[in-house]
């Protein structure tokens, strides 16, 4: 059975509200007022078992007394009756229920959720909910919220996991003059989720911004394939807060441990292409910025101030926010030496000092303005007394309509007393982007900035690699059939060589004798580590001896690994001793990747050894990927000059990385029993010399569906 189009959520012909009263002060009243007062151009129908009538409608005492088929129910009515209105729902042909009852899975009330989602979900009706404020639809007019009911029309949607948060953002963005194309409260996300609103926004041509408050992911990777999408035509602006649980297995490996929501939502939402805002104020700037300006030409951002200090702070900001200025000295110095009054400047930022007047500003940023090499402006503003109020206004009101027209992005930074605040209070009347703070203003330019990158990056090309995926999956079979959920050394090298992995020689034994046998064939010095499915961290339990060099050393080294894991772990049961070669020392990473219920399949790369929970240095990125992605990750890391060499050190092979970060990518995707996989360390070489993947931590899980692959 097909679901029915998310449209009708937005754009419906009816809408049914089950919990009308005849009481002004009810939820039900409230939302159906809140329709009225907006003008929805289709059919209400108000809902209560008492009837009555209600702000001039009829109250029918069932849906099922609606003629003809409803699109929308927004059932507002105590949780414990919620259910046997969904039924009657269900007779009525309804295509999308809007349940802002509270009482669910919020405080704990699971088993009554998934009871209303499993009959829903068995008679084709979505379920937006529970616990929402309701949503806003500019499309028809529709505002079914208990919010306020003043909503600005304009191209910005609003996509909140928190109902009082988007309850107060309704009247911020009116105070702001922000105007929405849709707000929609996704509450306990029981079925309809960010990922369906953005498929379903990406599309809609009311909406040009889309911004998402967001405490938890679901879905993990289908989030992520829909933002790569929505990026790409729109800007997605996002804030997040609060922190997902991780469970025991990802507690079993660095990559888990390492692995938290945050650090990894805030990579793979830059690999993504949104915009992270830091507070709700600025992602609220950026919306409105980004709803009234056009995109770049290119990269050059220039500086125009009257004020030496000021101009230093904005090109701290622009550093912060990723803004390239435009350094072309000569050039400047041709087209700004006429306003820089003899002692200013004409580097950038300009420095038309503070003798400038409204000529001045208008003569500068005209000429900034027809010059094609300048692609973006950041003018400020410090109060002097060369323009009084009205001419601030005049000139900024008059500049930005010209930078508007031309489709050249501008803002302004304006700094002082009453003159400068009637300034603002005027021109934001007007959506003018003028800011009282120099951060402010240049924030909301790298975010157009940021935007120019997204939409005129290359399109992804994911990396591939060569694994025998066949020869995995029966190591796998046969650990698993063991009743583990983890491999052992044997294991973990049989999967570094299907996966062309190259790892050291060794092998596992489980005597002394068998011990030096192997060790003098593979060559002096030896590692020796313990195998145990008990022990999945070796060290701590005294199972790693180092740079054995001789028989004897060999012989003691396993009574040793013996007796010290016995004393740690009693009840481990030691199924033998691995001996391998000793590598020869080189610069130690980290590589991971992992399946996450919340971010679906991630990859880690950074420092290793034995420090990296301690440094943690690590970069992460979702899966799939392209060989860009890998290389930006690389980079990304604090410890990034130690692979280019340092000190005359020579430069690492950072393609062998690339590469094994490949391989280590493309295996997690076609093999969805394996939860978790740890190399550390992977000793890296010069360049042109390769790698080894010196010890390997693999973690599997025996049901396939609890893979968010």
């Amino acid at each position: 059975m097909n679901k029915p189009d998310i449209k009708y959520l937005f754009e419906p012909d009816s809408v049914a509200v089950i919990g009308v009263s005849q009481e002004p002060g009810k939820i039900g009243y409230k939302v159906m007022e809140n329709m009225l007062y907006t003008g929805y151009t289709g059919k209400i129908y108000p809902v209560n078992p008492k009837g009555g009538q209600a702000l001039g409608y009829d109250i029918l005492k069932s849906i099922e007394d609606v003629e003809g088929d409803v699109d929308v129910a927004v059932i507002a009515i105590p949780a414990r009756f919620v259910y046997d209105a969904v039924v009657s729902c269900s007779k009525k042909n309804v295509k999308m229920l809007a349940i802002i009852s509270s009482g669910f899975s919020e405080i704990g009330n699971l088993e009554e959720e998934q009871r209303v989602l499993n009959y829903a979900k068995a008679h084709n009706m979505r379920v937006l909910g529970p616990n929402i404020f309701g949503h806003y639809s500019s499309k028809v007019n529709l505002n079914a919220t208990f919010g306020p009911r003043d909503i600005n029309k304009g191209n910005v949607a609003i996509i909140t996991q928190s109902g009082a948060l988007g309850i107060a953002m309704i009247g911020k963005t009116a105070v702001q003059n922000i105007g929405l194309s849709s707000i929609i409260s996704v509450g306990n996300k029981t079925d309809i989720n960010e990922a369906d609103l953005l498929e379903y926004l990406i599309e809609q041509e009311e909406t040009k911004i889309i911004l998402m408050y967001v405490e938890g992911i679901q879905e993990g990777e289908r989030l992520v394939e829909v933002l790569k999408r929505a990026t790409k035509a729109k800007p997605v602006i996002v804030i997040k807060s609060g922190r997902s649980k991780r469970g025991a297995v990802a507690a079993a490996s660095h990559t888990g441990s390492l692995a938290g929501s945050d650090k990894v939502f805030d990579a793979i939402m830059k690999q993504c292409g949104v915009l992270r805002a830091e507070s709700i104020q600025e992602a609220l700037e950026w919306s409105k910025f980004l709803s009234h300006t056009s995109v770049p030409q290119g990269p050059n951002g220039i500086i125009i101030t009257n004020g030496g200090g000021v101009g230093v702070m904005a090109t701290d900001a622009c550093e912060k926010y990723d803004i390239k200025l435009y350094d072309d000295q000569e050039k400047l110095r041709e087209t700004f030496e006429s306003v820089a009054h003899g002692f200013g400047s004409t580097k950038n930022p300009v420095d038309i000092t503070g003798e400038a007047s409204k000529a001045d500003y208008v003569k500068a940023l005209k000429e900034a303005l027809v010059d094609d090499s300048i692609h973006c402006v950041m003018a400020l503003y410090c109060e002097t007394a060369m323009m009084n109020s009205q001419e601030l206004t005049e000139m900024i009101d008059e500049m930005y309509g010209q930078y508007h027209a031309a489709g050249k992005p501008i803002t302004f930074s304006v700094f002082g007393g009453e003159l400068t605040e009637s300034a603002i209070t005027a021109l934001h009347k007007k959506n003018v982007p003028v800011y009282r703070d120099v951060y402010d203003g240049v924030s909301c330019m790298g975010a157009v900035q940021t935007i120019r990158k997204i939409q005129n990056a290359t399109p992804t090309e994911y990396v591939t690699a060569d694994i025998d995926t066949d020869a995995i999956n029966k190591i796998i079979d046969q650990a698993l059939g063991d009743d583990r959920t983890f491999l052992l050394a044997e294991e973990g090298q049989g999967l570094l060589n299907a996966a062309q992995l190259t790892g050291p020689r060794g092998g596992v034994v489980q005597s002394v004798e068998s011990a030096v046998a192997l060790a003098d064939d593979i060559g002096y010095p030896v590692v020796m580590k313990v195998v145990s499915r008990d022990i999945l961290h070796k060290s701590d339990a005294g199972g790693v001896l180092l740079d054995l060099d001789n028989q004897e050393e060999v012989i003691d080294g396993y009574q040793t690994i013996i007796h010290s894991c016995k004393s740690n772990v009693p009840d481990a049961v030691i199924d033998g001793i691995e001996v391998v070669e000793q590598i020869t020392a080189g610069t130690e990473v980290i590589l991971g990747a992992r399946r996450d219920a919340n971010f679906g399949t991630t990859l880690m790369f950074g420092l290793g050894g034995i420090y990296v929970e301690v440094m943690k240095d690590v970069a992460f990125r979702a899966v799939p990927l392209s060989q860009n992605e890998i290389r930006s990750m690389i980079k990304e890391i604090r410890s990034y000059p130690l692979l280019l060499g340092v000190r005359g050190e020579a430069r690492k092979d950072i393609e062998s990385i690339i590469s094994a970060l490949e391989k280590v990518a493309v295996l997690i995707s076609l093999v969805p029993r394996i939860t978790d996989i740890e190399i550390n360390p992977m000793v890296v070489y010069e360049q042109g010399t390769g790698a080894r993947a010196v010890d390997i931590r693999v973690l599997l899980s025996d049901d396939k569906e609890d893979s968010p692959s």
